[in-house]
């Protein structure tokens, strides 16, 4: 399992080596819309929403024929949306989108489902760390992708320096080498992965309740999409709503089944941890979605991310951001904001 979710150059034939999870269900009236969604990773509980409305025929109920397309190492998301290889996909964080709109991609996000993007920094529990502002000074492990977006957030809001920046390889043996090294993570995975091989139980600070103002866990169409199906893209994001909220609060079995069989490396312990620390931390249903609902996304929130990356130099103050989503097939309340 990772920690952040690489955003790397793939080919369009990595699809075929992909393992698709399709589960069929009695057509209702009319041809169904095909939906292909590729995920960020191989499955996984971040993604349980996704495979519980699949399992639960949530899609199929609105008319949809859904596909579920793992991704993994080498999987550019984005480009497989932009260039119409798959439907839909899921955005790993708040900058991959943002970069769409500085890149002119015709590729939006129309949802987040996760209101906390999940990434972590992890620290030894004897060292006398208590917040993140007491890392300065302290090596940090990061991954390429990180150093592109949120450590911008933690050298403007921490005073971070590049100075702390040690290589990432998503390996955490150099993390319990040295005690006074810190790490990236997910949340839902390197805390009880390191745990459950090393007996170490980390300190954990979840970079959202810092104020880090990312989402995770986007869904995103192409403008042809958008344009020429939106009654597909609103079936998908409410059908998927439905799917969080039930892995989180009803039965996940049926999601479980299919993340595993898609990925036979995944197992059950490791699923119902995630599980529980998504709803302990309110990583799906809390922040906006306690008041608009599973899925949203604001005006506000998009403007306040924008201006800390582009305050940070990451983008142009006068670049055109409010091209990288679109509020249209939220409820009613969000899109009002």
């Amino acid at each position: 399992m990772k920690a952040l979710r690489p955003a790397l150059l793939a080919a369009i034939g990595l699809l075929a080596a992909c393992s698709p999870q399709k589960k069929e269900a009695a057509p209702g009236p009319g041809q169904r819309t095909a939906i292909r969604f590729a995920t960020d990773w191989r499955a996984e509980a971040e993604h349980g929403g996704f495979y519980e409305a699949l399992a639960e025929g949530e899609y199929a109920k609105r008319g949809l024929d859904v596909t579920l397309i793992q991704g993994g190492p080498g999987v550019n998301v984005s480009q497989l949306v932009a260039s119409g290889a798959v439907e839909m996909g899921d955005g790993s964080n708040s900058f991959l989108v943002m970069n769409l709109a500085r890149q002119k991609v015709p590729v939006k996000a129309v949802a987040a489902f996760m209101q906390k993007d999940p990434q972590v920094l992890i620290v030894h529990p004897d060292q006398g760390i208590n917040s993140i502002a007491d890392l300065r000074g302290h090596p940090i492990l990061l991954s390429d992708a990180a150093i592109g977006d949120f450590w911008v957030w933690l050298k403007a809001k921490f005073g971070f320096k590049d100075e702390q920046v040690r290589k990432y390889t998503f390996n955490s043996a150099p993390f319990l080498a040295d005690k006074r090294v810190a790490q990236q993570g997910y949340l839902t995975s390197e805390p009880y992965t390191i745990e459950k091989q090393s007996g170490l139980r980390p300190k954990v600070f979840l970079l959202a309740d810092e104020g880090y103002p990312g989402y995770a866990a986007m869904v995103l169409a192409s403008d042809k999409l958008i344009a020429s199906n939106p009654a597909a893209v609103k079936a998908f994001v409410e059908a998927s709503a439905k799917g969080w909220r039930d892995y989180l609060y009803g039965d996940p079995k049926p999601a479980d089944a299919l993340i595993m069989k898609d990925n036979p490396e995944m197992t059950a312990d490791v699923l119902a941890q995630a599980r529980e620390k998504m709803k302990a931390y309110g990583i799906v249903d809390g922040a906006e979605a306690k008041t608009l609902g599973v899925g949203a996304m604001t005006d506000a929130r998009w403007k306040s991310f924008f201006d800390m990356a582009s305050g940070a130099g990451v983008y142009p103050k006068d670049m055109g951001y409010k091209a990288a989503y679109t509020l249209q097939f939220l409820p009613a309340p969000t899109a009002a904001k």
